[in-house]
């Protein structure tokens, strides 16, 4: 199944973090916000990475800390005569022209759901030991679950995903292949290198048709991978992103604001790319924070089929809107990793039983958690976030089917459940 040091083998199953009693309700403290601060790289200044701090300098000040209590709910649910009809959901937007010249504000600022931290709380992670997990939990890497595959043969109606780690997918729907925030590299800038292997060799993947980017930061846009694709492959991205490709040879480059779509012909009719809403932010270098968007992205293939792919989020309103616009999702990939410490990474990473709960609010049949158990961004242990999805899960009576809590390299086929 795997190999010590290189892949691992399948994680455990214990019910860590089972809530007590009836309910699920993890109560906690937040402050603002999250994550990173600089680190030189791509071209230009400074950095950060998704729940990776780097010494650096902002502008805005800590928040104060707040409670919090996030409840999954438990047991089955309501029967339907029982629970109130969702509103109709609004006529979705025309898509947009393929590979449009746009312009765009300065920057997204005013898109943030919570402040950036300061210098203050990025000493405090630095003094409190929360950059990465404790020693002794390092020990769990050999098992984190690793069991990469051949690709399984789909047509033109199918969808089917394989996960090569982190956030990103091959994602198969309408006869087209899509990658999701492809990162191929062992190491990227400023976090230790991967823990597992990436879970598809390149030389194994079909010719990809698109990639969708869900933001800027070093994890989730990776140069060196984007330079082995074609410069004609397409490329859809957050508003602001266009120039950033454009600069570096592709030619297909396609940038969406919240709410707004594109189309992609396909054998079996056109798949639809949706950019929508995310809790987090952007930065790439010392003076671009925020001066492009971030997001995720809901395609959908011409039989109806759907998937939510998050990118990078906290846990917030923007769920229950997706949910409500873009019903009858079959797949939400959703991040469950690099959430602790809390008080401060609470705002852009969703935790396990968060995800748990988005997957709820979006209205999605199929839980499919990413963003763990590929590079070590905060200092949960290795294997937490697995133990705590599958508890969250359970707790919520949903059929263990339908999480589903793929090894890196591992695929699945929907509707072969």
């Amino acid at each position: 199944m795997s190999q010590a040091g290189q892949a691992g083998q399948a994680g455990q199953a214990d019910q860590v973090g089972q809530p007590a009693g009836g309910g699920g309700v993890a109560a906690m403290s937040v402050a603002a916000p999250s994550p990173d601060a600089a680190a030189a790289g791509d071209g230009a200044a400074l950095e950060v990475l998704d729940g990776t701090v780097v010494p650096g300098d902002s502008p805005n000040p800590p928040a104060a800390t707040v409670p919090l209590a996030v409840t999954v709910p438990t047991g089955p649910r309501a029967p339907d005569d029982l629970v109130e009809p969702r509103p109709v959901p609004p006529p979705l937007p025309e898509p947009r022209p393929l590979g449009e010249t746009r312009s765009w504000p300065r920057d997204f600022t005013d898109r943030l759901t919570a402040p950036l931290p300061g210098v203050r709380a990025l000493a405090r992670i630095a003094r409190d030991g929360k950059l990465r997990p404790a020693p002794e939990a390092l020990r769990e890497i050999p098992q984190l679950p690793f069991e990469p595959g051949p690709l399984p043969a789909v047509g033109t109606t199918d969808t089917a995903l394989t996960w090569a780690g982190h956030a990103s997918w091959v994602i198969r729907t309408g006869g087209l292949t899509v990658l999701t925030d492809p990162v191929w590299s062992r190491k990227i800038l400023g976090t230790p290198a991967r823990v597992t292997p990436v879970g598809v060799r390149w030389e194994d993947l079909p010719p990809v048709d698109a990639v969708v980017i869900s933001h800027n930061h070093y994890d989730h846009l990776d140069a060196p991978t984007l330079r082995r694709l074609p410069r004609h492959t397409p490329l859809f991205l957050p508003a602001g992103l266009a120039p950033w490709a454009r600069r570096r040879g592709f030619t297909e480059v396609t940038e969406l604001d919240w709410w707004e779509a594109a189309e992609l012909p396909g054998p079996a009719g056109p798949v639809r790319f949706d950019f929508v809403p995310a809790h987090h932010w952007s930065k790439r270098t010392l003076t671009d924070t925020c001066r492009s968007l971030w997001g995720g992205w809901v395609l959908t293939a011409p039989g109806g089929r759907r998937i939510h792919f998050a990118g990078d989020t906290g846990y917030g309103h923007w769920f229950e809107e997706i949910g409500h616009r873009y019903p009858g999702i079959d797949l939400a990939l959703l991040p469950i990793g690099a959430y602790d410490p809390r008080w401060m990474l609470r705002p852009v990473h969703t935790d396990p039983e968060e995800a748990v709960r988005a997957c709820q609010d979006l209205g999605a049949r199929v839980l499919v958690p990413m963003h763990w158990s590929t590079f070590l961004l905060s200092a949960e242990p290795p294997l937490e976030p697995l133990h705590r999805v599958r508890a969250a899960w359970a707790a919520t009576g949903r059929p263990r089917a339908d999480l589903w809590d793929l090894p890196v390299g591992a695929s699945r086929v929907l509707g072969e459940d």
